[in-house]
């Protein structure tokens, strides 16, 4: 289910709008979704220590995603307006230091996202980037940091690959970092990264 308060679309659609075109590519096995889908967050095969989350769960109550467009009518805006260029630049800067659930630190939590591989050796990702949104850091600018999460799986992954939709289980922490695919807000040293299925 698509949350109202974490992406409002306007931002997603600004995003989409302005982001320049990228050299990445989605393997065809994951072009079933569409960029901006979101996972849904039932999951029948949760029987263990790892309490279920959503994205939302990772947001403080108060943080206003679309602050920076407050007085905008992004309706107006064309890509090429300046206006909408600037209204970019601040998002980012918004999201990029996005505040945290420090309430979160050090959950045992399991929760669906999307693979942004990080580093890879032999065709297996040993680190990676967990996002909550098809196309996340590749297809549009990244998400909000509290809405990354640096993940480290237990052992290298194999036959997964950019944009897989994966279930991860693990301690989460408090713990920004960045990327050169965005800013995390959490790490997570996990588990399990199981293949996504409800």
């Amino acid at each position: 289910m698509q949350s109202t308060r974490t992406f409002p679309l306007a931002a997603l659609m600004l995003a989409l709008l302005l982001a320049p075109t990228t050299a990445f590519s989605v393997p065809s096995a994951v072009k079933d979704y569409q960029v901006g889908d979101r996972l849904q967050q039932q999951d029948s095969n949760n029987k263990s220590k790892y309490k279920k989350v959503s994205w939302d769960d990772l947001i403080p109550k108060d943080w206003d995603p679309m602050a920076s467009f407050k007085g905008i009518n992004l309706s107006k805006l064309k890509d090429s307006d300046p206006r909408a260029q600037e209204a970019l630049q601040k998002l980012r800067e918004s999201w990029n230091n996005a505040p945290i659930a420090d309430a979160m630190n050090g959950k045992p939590i399991r929760i669906p996202g999307f693979i942004v591989p990080l580093e890879e050796a032999n065709h297996q990702i040993t680190e990676f980037l967990l996002v909550p949104y098809f196309g996340g850091c590749i297809h549009v600018p990244p998400p909000p940091s509290n809405q990354i999460i640096h993940v480290f799986p237990p052992k290298p992954l194999k036959n997964l690959q950019m944009m897989d939709a994966v279930w991860v289980n693990g301690t989460l922490e408090v713990f920004p970092s960045d990327t050169n695919m965005g800013s995390a807000g959490y790490r997570m040293k996990a588990d399990a990264v199981e293949p996504y299925k409800n």
